[in-house]
């Protein structure tokens, strides 16, 4: 099984499906993707909480510990480490890196708004301290979040953050052909994007991304679905098929005897 490294460097970009519980991570894995990573909107939506804010720690921390039983790379989305001392982001990533995530996402921004990138890349610096071998996907949030939105801007940022050690550089937002592949020529780093309907992964790949994560869609496309379900026996239409409930229920059997795979680095 390639490493969660290795991935990053194939023939197409690694495509990355983000779950938000156990039921959700079992369905990727088992549509054979080697790799999974949390959305901290789908995870503090399902726990009744806006997404940010730092509102996501314990919910994730706790899906984690279930998710490192299942046979593929996990990947954590961390927001901002949650914390402004490098130090207590560094500890809290460490005790993932322990459960034995590969992975983390983490975000210069806080509640909405960018930070100092000498600070955020502090956080990269104490991080790869504590888990050198941990892939550290440093997220650069200007084009999100519309401040000092402009590629020189992103490129200034993400070139701090690889000096600090982060081994991938994540823009979300950022879906103009000329900027990602100037960005990508510009960063000697693995670039990740999120999925747009405008580009193809293929499409993206041309220009250079070497991951393609799919964000909150999933979660918000499940509640839509189970919304328009419910709607269509209210109204006497046809639903859709669906997967078997003996089928989960065999998988959440599965999983719950399984341990945690010590080899998915």
């Amino acid at each position: 099984m390639a490493t969660f490294r290795e991935l990053h460097h194939t023939g197409a970009p690694l495509l990355l499906p983000n779950a938000w519980d156990v039921g959700s991570a079992l369905a990727f894995a088992s549509a054979g993707y080697p790799a999974v990573g949390t959305t901290s909107f789908g995870i503090a939506a399902s726990a009744g909480l806006p997404d940010g804010g730092r509102s996501s720690k314990a919910v994730t921390a706790a899906l984690v510990n279930q998710l490192c039983r299942l046979p593929v790379h996990v990947t954590a989305d961390v927001e901002d480490g949650y914390a402004d001392d490098p130090a207590e982001v560094a500890d809290f990533v460490t005790q993932l890196a322990a459960q034995g995530v590969v992975g983390v996402n983490l975000e210069d921004s806080t509640d909405g708004h960018l930070v100092d990138p000498a600070a955020f890349a502090e956080k990269v610096a104490a991080v790869k301290r504590r888990s050198p071998a941990l892939f550290i996907n440093a997220r650069v949030d200007n084009i999100w979040f519309g401040e000092q939105a402009t590629v020189d801007a992103v490129l200034l940022r993400a070139r701090a953050y690889a000096d600090a050690g982060a081994d991938g550089i994540f823009v979300p937002g950022l879906v103009v052909p000329e900027d990602i592949r100037t960005i990508t020529a510009g960063i000697g780093l693995p670039v990740n994007v999120l999925a747009h309907p405008s580009l193809t992964v293929a499409e993206l790949g041309e220009l250079g991304v070497r991951r393609v994560s799919s964000g909150s869609l999933p979660y918000r496309a499940a509640v839509d679905a189970a919304v328009n379900v419910v709607n269509a026996l209210r109204d006497g239409q046809q639903v859709p098929a669906a997967t078997p409930y003996w089928e989960m229920q065999s998988r959440l059997v599965s999983f719950s005897q399984r341990p945690p795979d010590p080899d998915r680095r």
